[in-house]
């Protein structure tokens, strides 16, 4: 099977090919690795003369415009690079009766719900700010894209949150240099305590995604998150611990940081069966594997 990953530079784009170059069925070549020099989201258009050129048989979409206060303030942008943008490669794969794999997020739902239940893929969508709503628009365009084909090709969306993973400084990184500048000024680390979500490890999400592409049936849409929920708080307790770093967590409102964006207080997706019938791992689990990275790359950069 040929797979392509747009995004490929990314933190989830990387985790992706390396889980694809394992996989038995993308063969000796392995993936192909998209980067933003390959398909851009600001000069999507391109993407047919790519799909012709690469020639795959299934395009993971992982790119995507992920700065959530960014899209607040750039709402148009945000809509061409994650809405439009989806819908040109979701055509175009259509057109060629190729499989198409989408990321998207848990903030497509407005994380109102109090019944302390995860949303789950039939729920109805509500974002609260402009990036759920581009990534919602991307989803839409992609199942259109595909609702009049009569072959086999198949679109499906996953759905994720939280992601944390070697790359760009991610959340644990962020509590790591805030937990270190708490500790120096003798005071304690402020964190938001009034948003749940799934912290979810880019490892296993591309290892889950690989076992989809692998079963051969995966339409419709997916949410694939570490199991358990968490706060901030929580995540960046788990952290501190990890580290080893005497500082106190306080769990403040969110409302504390004023934000461009509005993030859903209630972020926590259930989890849809994998082809196994395995869930992923809890997140704290997860994090026992990447905290020496973390660690590592933390004592590096100092």
């Amino acid at each position: 099977m040929r797979v392509a990953v747009t995004g490929a530079a990314g933190r989830l784009g990387r985790a992706l090919v390396d889980a694809l170059g394992a996989a038995p069925f993308t063969g000796l070549s392995g993936p192909l690795a998209w980067t933003r020099a390959v398909f851009d989201l600001d000069h999507p258009a391109s993407i047919a003369d790519l799909l012709e050129r690469d020639r795959p048989e299934v395009v993971v979409h992982a790119a995507a415009w992920t700065d959530v206060d960014g899209c607040a303030r750039e709402p148009e942008l945000a809509m061409r690079r994650n809405a439009e943008a989806t819908r040109l490669l979701a055509e175009a794969c259509a057109a060629r009766g190729l499989d198409l794999v989408v990321v998207s997020t848990n903030e497509v739902f407005d994380g109102r719900r109090t019944d302390g239940f995860g949303y789950r893929p039939g729920d109805e969508p509500h974002p609260l700010n402009p990036y759920g709503l581009s990534k919602l628009a991307g989803e839409e365009a992609a199942r259109r894209a595909y609702q009049a084909l009569a072959g086999p090709a198949q679109v499906a969306i996953v759905r994720t949150a939280w992601l944390f993973g070697p790359g760009a400084p991610d959340f644990p990184s962020k509590i790591l240099a805030a937990a270190e500048r708490a500790l120096a000024s003798g005071e304690p680390l402020r964190v938001v305590a009034d948003e749940w979500g799934n912290p979810t490890y880019v490892v296993d999400l591309a290892e889950a995604i690989v076992e989809l592409l692998g079963s051969g049936e995966f339409a419709g849409t997916h949410h694939v998150v570490n199991a358990l929920a968490a706060t901030r708080a929580d995540w960046a307790r788990d952290v501190v611990a990890r580290a080893g770093l005497g500082v106190e967590v306080v769990g403040v409102p969110g409302a504390s940081w004023p934000r461009a964006s509005s993030p859903p207080h209630w972020g926590v997706l259930e989890a849809t069966p994998l082809p196994s019938g395995e869930p992923l791992r809890p997140w704290r689990d997860a994090m026992a594997d990447y905290a020496p990275l973390l660690l590592r790359a933390r004592a590096a950069s100092r």
